[in-house]
């Protein structure tokens, strides 16, 4: 009898996306300037109602960062929007057409971490989509470090109810273990909403300065089956 051999798939997977701002050190100077004078305007320009415990190396903006008409800022939205909208028609096989009817909404903010800051284990209720652009990731010693690193949990809470040698190794999206990723600068990620992360403690000098975004579609005319209005508004 010949060989026989077990096709191997991914029967669930996790969407995720990178991309990288062309030429990005322009963008990221006038952001960072900008970002840092927001932040000195203080309470202003603070979330006063924070959903995730953060300590106080951490500030973070209120949530509508992109309405201003900032020309950094509005040129970080629309690259945001446009790699957006390319993975939602890319995943989901959508026309231009389509995606033109998929009218978006979204909340955004900022965060500068100084040294002994961090953000914990959280996701992003009420949206599909998530993004996070890094304009300067900091300063890291040490490659191996987990200074302010991003990291993504496995959704798969059962995975490591039983760990042997057949399992403990494996590659790529069937690794058990967290995700982990050391941000560049003009570096954007986009990943589902729903997707548990955390920003390890960022251990050196300087700030490590990020801008995230939320985002939600309704279709123009049409509502996907079985799922309530006010989900999508």
């Amino acid at each position: 009898m010949s060989e026989v051999k077990s096709t191997i798939e991914p029967i669930f997977a996790v969407p995720f996306a990178s991309v990288l701002y062309p030429d990005a050190g322009d963008l990221n100077a006038e952001l960072s300037k900008h970002l840092f004078e927001l932040e000195s305007q203080g309470d202003s320009q603070k979330n006063q109602q924070p959903m995730v415990n953060r300590n106080g190396e951490v500030f973070e903006s209120h949530f509508q960062l992109f309405d201003s008409t900032q020309p950094a800022i509005q040129a970080l939205r629309l690259f945001c929007y446009q790699q957006l909208y390319q993975v939602v028609g890319q995943l989901n096989s959508y026309t231009v057409d389509m995606l033109k009817n998929l009218h978006i909404a979204v909340e955004s903010w900022f965060h500068i971490t100084r040294r002994g800051g961090y953000f914990p284990i959280h996701n992003h209720a009420l949206h599909s989509w998530s993004g996070i652009y890094c304009v300067d990731p900091g300063q890291h010693s040490d490659v191996d470090s987990t200074n302010g690193l991003l990291s993504f949990v496995s959704p798969f809470a059962m995975n490591t109810m039983f760990m042997d040698m057949a399992v403990v190794r494996m590659m790529g999206g069937y690794n058990y273990g967290p995700r982990e990723i050391r941000l560049t600068a003009g570096q954007l990620l986009l990943f589902p909403s729903w997707l548990l992360h955390e920003v390890r403690p960022y251990t050196a000098d300087g700030a490590r300065i990020t801008v995230a975004f939320n985002a939600k579609f309704k279709l123009a005319g049409a509502m996907p089956d079985n799922i309530p209005a006010s989900n999508l508004t």
